[in-house]
């Protein structure tokens, strides 16, 4: 889908983690459109490129980063690489995860290490490197990608469910301590959205289930989610900060039964 290009964001340097596909895809792609220079971090260089690609075929500019953002060096390394090259930082999308469901009794240990490096520590790595290089007069805005699961959990969830709603609790904490620097943090929180990543946790009985709960009747896209991050980016939101912004068609505030 190409993306009409309004400019809101136009000069503003970005990177967003995970970005190679899914909602960190189509968030790199709608930042861009807006005039922002973007970095596209992910693992797998062939998504980066691809990522990268896309934007520059839409008339956007884009920068590859491929560090493990998982590593607190490697947060360092992408966002500093970025603020050194263009020259100011001042938007990061902490999107990046890595998911496995299982139940109390089957949680290994690895399997909680690596959740919480990718989904949890490098939220905090990457506050604290946008926090170094971001203007003290101009600020910045950070979006962490948390979850409903953070606020309504489901079986086999544990370790997601607490990692989520860890990353609520770090978006409130930075936004109170950096505030006064005029840096913005905050967060989204979208239900089960369709993406490449999630597809082995989803099937067709499941999704029913999922629209019936919805009271907006669909599931949402990974548009819908990029819509809203980029919302908390701007301008327009230039007085909204410790903020969990639940883009979940309504479930969490309806579904009491």
């Amino acid at each position: 889908m190409t993306e009409t290009r309004d400019q809101t964001l136009a000069g503003r340097v970005a990177l967003v983690t995970g970005a190679g596909n899914g909602i960190g895809r189509a968030t790199a792609l709608k930042l861009a459109a807006r005039g922002a220079i973007v970095g596209v971090n992910d693992l797998k260089p062939e998504f980066v490129s691809s990522t990268v690609e896309a934007i520059k075929a839409a008339g956007g500019e884009a920068l590859a980063a491929t560090q493990d953002v998982s590593t607190r060096d490697g947060m360092r390394q992408a966002v500093l690489g970025l603020a050194e090259r263009q020259g100011r930082f001042d938007i990061l999308v902490n999107n990046a995860a890595w998911v496995r469901y299982q139940s109390v009794a089957d949680i290994a240990p690895e399997t909680v290490e690596r959740m919480l490096n990718i989904g949890f520590k490098a939220v905090m790595w990457g506050i604290q490197a946008a926090a170094e290089v971001m203007d003290a007069e101009r600020g910045g805005a950070i979006v962490n990608v948390a979850s409903v699961a953070g606020l309504i959990s489901a079986k086999n969830s544990m370790v997601y469910s607490g990692i989520k709603a860890g990353v609520m609790g770090i978006t409130r904490a930075a936004a109170a301590e950096l505030g006064a620097r005029n840096i913005r943090v905050n967060a989204v929180a979208p239900s089960a959205i369709p993406t490449e990543g999630t597809m082995r946790n989803r099937n067709a009985e499941l999704d029913a289930r999922r629209i019936e709960r919805t009271p907006l009747g669909r599931l949402g896209t990974v548009d819908d989610i990029a819509k809203a991050i980029c919302f908390l980016t701007g301008d327009e939101s230039s007085f909204i900060s410790a903020q969990v912004l639940t883009v979940d068609g309504g479930i969490v505030l309806t579904n009491i039964a």
